[in-house]
This record gives C-alpha cells, structure tokens and sequence, in this order.
C-alpha cells in the first residue's frame, strides 16, 4: 500500500493527466509528469515536470528513481517503456493490459477469444489483404487504422473495394482492421476500477452522442431499461477480469441489431465519458486512478445526481472567448477547463457539467449552456 505523502509518477501530461494530477495532489500525493510539452496542461500543475520524450532512457531512470509507482494517462506511450519501468517500480495497468488496447488487432483479437461480441472484422497487413478483407466483411464498413486512432482519426467509411483500396494507401499502408458498420441503435460506455484482489467498482453506464468522431455529450444514468444496463456492466466486468486489470478502465460499446451489445473499443485509463464522475459521484474516476495505483480500498461509485457532460472543443473560441459567466449563471452547471493555451478546432479545451433532477433535465441543460457559451 502506498500512503498520502509518496510521490505518484505519470506518463502523459494532456487533460487527463491534469485531473489526475490535481486529485493526487488535493489527497496527499506529490506528482511527477513525464511529458516532452513545456506547456503540458499537467506539467503545469505538477510537483515536478520532466520535460522529456517518452522513451528518453534519463527520463525514465528519473521517474523510476523518484516515485513508488507510476501510471499513464494515455495507451500510446511506447511499450518498451511501460516494460522498462515494469522491473523498477510498480506500473499499473500492466504494460501487458496497455499493449492490447494500444493495437486494434491485438485488441479486437483478444475480445473474440474471450467471447466478448465485436463487429465482424479482419486485419489488413499487406496489400495481398485487401481484397480478402473486402470479401469477408463488405459494405458498410470502416476502416480503422490499427494504432493511433482516436477521435475519429484514422478512420475511413468503404463503400466499395476502390475505396478500401484508396484509404489504405492514404493511410500509408500501416496495419488497419476492417470492421461492418453496425446499424447503431445507441452509444454507451462504462468505467470501472478493478484493484489486485479483483474487486470492481463500476460506475452508472454513460449514454453518448458523438460528433465526427469526436465525444459531444454524455448522459448519465443512460435511458436504457435495467437489464441492458446491467448488462453492459457485467460485459466490461468480463473483459477487465480477462485482462487482469489493475487500475481504471473505459469500455466503449455499442447498441445493434436490436438492442444487442458489442464491444467497441477499450481505453486502459480514466476516460472522456467518465468526466462526470468529478461533479456527479460520490468517488470520481481520477481519485479511483489514485487509489488502484497506490493499493488503496475502492472508492464508492454512487451516482449523487443526473447528469450531462459536454465537451468544449477548440472550435468555440473562433469568435473570441467563450461566454462563461452565461453557462455559470445557470443553476447546476459545472466549468472545467484544462489549461491549453492554444484552441484548434477539434482540440478538446475542457467540458461543462450540467447537473438536473433527471437524466433528460439535465441533457436540456447542458445544450442550452453549451448554446450559450458559444454565443449561438
């Protein structure tokens, strides 16, 4: 077990990184953020930045050296570095878990042989593939590259073999997978913490509506009936005990063919749906990320109200900045912003929470303050 008072080492300084950070700290932890950014949204709010690239050998010796345990906000980070880490100091999730969700082919391979339903699909390796994938999965489909894919990126809709054929090459003939479209009834997602004995926390299941590609909104408790929601726990459950998962894990999934789940993507880290965790339950996803890491008991997930949570993308500062004081006027709204200077469209700049008596209220709440901190 590790007590407030050690210091917590983290790979990665964006905005979860931020949070993750400003949690440890108000618990009694020092943090070291590992990130090449001199303007990192975490480095900004750390004990200590090291400013350097994630497989600098300097870097690591010093992050190793400095702290009783280490964590990563995002699954990029090289797996030689997480193993390189693994034989001096405790890292969680396991280098072994991040690997599998840092790769689509590993990942989605690894769900089917544990029974957990996907979307039909299959790797393209060369381009001796292409046709054989094209045959096998058909249209619709997409094609997803099989690293480095996030927010939409790297991901193209086939009609056609031509199409297939094209992507792949403006892709640069990296690993991708093909995957059928489903016909989407319904986006959801589920966070967890699972600890080293195996016991899980989940939290309410997360109802979401993406904008190409990008998360906008996230309702909770979700509008489905119990037993689908119970079943998506239970189906994340599944796949975190697989793993043997140690820390906070996002199950993405999606609702087809009427009412049925599957598996989208897996996120070994708090995730973008779970924001509303900070405002809305009782222990939110980054303290769980604190408490797996350092040994420590659980922490309740209780839902203490609905909620919405809706992201705040770079394209909101197009003319001038946000009307804030317009959404902090309204009763049960929440701002977090998340240090970056620089807003581009797409660049997620922070999320608002909207807190109502019921899941609905609270999804009519945070449109019309999003509404009005765009000036719309």
């Amino acid at each position: 077990m590790i007590r407030p008072g050690a210091t917590l080492g983290l790979l990665g300084g964006g905005q979860l990184g931020r949070m993750f950070t400003t949690r440890a700290r108000s618990m009694g932890f020092d943090v070291w953020v590992l990130d090449p950014d001199p303007d990192s949204p975490a480095g900004g709010v750390a004990s200590r930045h090291l400013q350097y690239h994630y497989d600098d050998p300097e870097g690591l010796a010093l992050l190793a050296e400095g702290c009783a345990a280490v964590t990563t906000e995002f699954e990029n980070v090289p797996a030689q570095t997480l193993d390189r880490l693994a034989t001096r100091v405790r890292v969680s999730p396991s280098p072994a878990s991040v690997a599998i969700a840092q790769d689509r082919i590993r990942e989605k391979c690894f769900l089917q042989q544990h029974g957990i339903p996907t979307a039909p699909f299959t790797a393209i390796r060369t381009t001796t593939d292409l046709v054989a994938a094209w045959e096998t999965i058909g249209a619709p489909a997409l094609l997803k590259t099989s690293r480095m894919g996030y927010d939409g990126k790297g991901q193209a809709t086939i009609t056609s073999l031509a199409e297939l054929d094209a992507a792949w090459h403006r892709f640069g003939e990296v690993e991708c997978v093909l995957e059928r479209r489903l016909a989407l009834e319904l986006e959801l997602s589920v966070v967890l913490a699972r600890d080293d004995a195996g016991a899980m926390a989940p939290y309410p299941v997360a109802e979401n509506v993406h904008r190409e590609g990008i998360l906008f909104t996230s309702v909770v408790p979700a509008r489905v009936d119990e037993a689908q929601a119970t079943a998506a726990v239970a189906l994340s459950g599944r796949i975190a005990a697989a793993l043997e998962y140690v820390g906070v894990l996002a199950v993405e999934l999606f609702v087809a063919d009427g009412g049925q789940l599957f598996a989208n993507e897996l996120a070994p880290r708090p995730h973008n749906s779970g924001h509303y965790t900070i405002d809305a339950c009782t222990t939110d996803q980054f303290e769980q990320q604190v408490r797996t890491l350092c040994g420590l008991p659980l922490g309740a997930t209780g839902l203490l109200s609905p909620v919405c949570m809706v992201n705040l993308l770079g394209d909101l500062w197009r003319d001038g900045e946000p009307a804030w004081e317009q959404a902090l006027a309204m009763p049960g709204v929440k701002l977090h912003l998340y240090g970056k200077r620089v807003p581009r469209p797409g660049r997620k700049m922070g999320h608002l929470c909207a807190l109502a008596p019921s899941a609905s209220e609270a999804e009519l709440l945070a449109h019309r303050s999003y509404a009005l901190v765009s000036r719309r």
